[in-house]
């Protein structure tokens, strides 16, 4: 949920390496997440057998986003002093979306977080990475559809393919990658419901050249917004084949929504595990915090506490006003609450837990 926050800081340095939903009458939101669950060969909620999604509570890799550029890394460890020195393991930034050398990535932002990732074997670089651009362009569906079938003829394969190659380079290639984030939402360019068979084989198209730079191990996070949005998320899926990691992004909206809601809403928390269990695949909380409902502490309690109970890969907290704690100072209950969740966390043991078990 990034409203125009990311511009270009400097000019890039020299590369390092050379189906929409129907229309007609409406349906509720029940009758239309039981038809798109049905159809993608997932039971309606309630109905049998159901996956075992909940584990023993348990410490979760996390972080939060403090800021997109090299020079706002020191926050990570400002944080975690202000958080009793607890141990935060997951830095988290994304590309600029304004023209196609911002999905290149630049070279000293992408070095620098790739030195932060190597300072602690324990540590994840997750980096939102959008599918078109601009990515914040307002652009309309007809142009975004016609942008997917562009990407699907391999015209802006070689953006791709040299960001791959850079963050190989750079000693990133284990990097999460949450590639087109949000894709059920209207925010962004890089957005499925256009086209969303397009979207998919397109997404599909992206991680196939990204795996094919030799030393990568990265990791796709399927990340879409929490609940129906413009698009049920699971008509976006591109196969578990090319997915790691089953995200979502999980704000308090709408306003005057509670937590048992955002669990059981169509589309929500509990169709997620579900979903993710069914297909063997850890879920991550790429971006979370508050948004509609003030300083909201039961919304942070319960938060953190499903993600400790469920098979988390990584979470990271957006750090900024309305949504954060630490860098914003509108939210004083939420924040003590969340100190006092997560003072003095040891975070997961490197080399265990999901996000290292889902890497291919």
């Amino acid at each position: 949920m990034r409203f125009g926050r990311l511009t270009l800081a400097a000019a890039a340095l020299l590369l390092i390496t050379t189906a929409s939903v129907p229309s007609g009458t409406p349906l509720s939101q029940t009758e239309r997440h039981d038809a798109v669950l049905s159809s993608d060969a997932i039971q309606p909620r309630g109905a049998a057998p159901r996956p075992v999604v909940q584990r023993a509570k348990h410490e979760v890799p996390f972080g939060a986003f403090v800021g997109s550029w090299d020079n706002y890394i020191p926050n990570i460890a400002r944080m975690a002093t202000w958080l009793g020195n607890a141990n935060m393991q997951v830095g988290h930034t994304y590309l600029a979306g304004n023209g196609w050398q911002d999905i290149e990535g630049e070279n000293v932002v992408l070095g620098l977080w790739s030195q932060w990732r190597q300072g602690d074997p324990s540590r994840k670089l997750v980096l939102g990475v959008p599918m078109l651009v601009p990515n914040e362009g307002n652009v309309p569906d007809a142009e975004v559809a016609r942008l997917l079938a562009r990407g699907n003829k391999g015209e802006f394969d070689q953006h791709f393919l040299k960001l791959a190659r850079k963050l190989v380079a750079l000693g990133g290639g284990d990097t999460v990658v949450t590639l087109g984030w949000e894709m059920n939402g209207v925010t962004y360019t890089s957005r499925c419901k256009p086209d969303p068979t397009a979207w998919k084989a397109y997404w599909r198209r992206i991680v196939g050249v990204m795996r094919s730079v030799p030393g990568q191990h990265f990791q796709f996070d399927f990340a879409p917004n929490r609940g129906l949005d413009a698009v049920p998320w699971t008509r976006c899926y591109p196969g578990d084949d090319v997915v790691d990691i089953i995200g979502m992004d999980s704000y308090d909206q709408p306003a005057g929504g509670t937590f048992d809601e955002y669990v059981s809403e169509p589309y929500g928390l509990q169709d997620q595990v579900e979903f993710a269990a069914k297909r063997g695949k850890p879920v991550s909380y790429p971006e979370w915090g508050l948004f509609r409902n003030g300083d909201n502490p039961e919304f942070v309690r319960r938060m953190v506490e499903w993600m400790r109970t469920h098979d988390t890969a990584y979470q990271t907290l957006t750090d900024y006003c309305p949504h954060g704690f630490w860098q914003c100072d509108r939210n004083p209950r939420s924040s003590s609450v969340f100190k006092q969740l997560m003072a003095g966390s040891p975070g997961a043991a490197a080399g265990t837990g999901s996000a290292q078990a889902a890497g291919r």
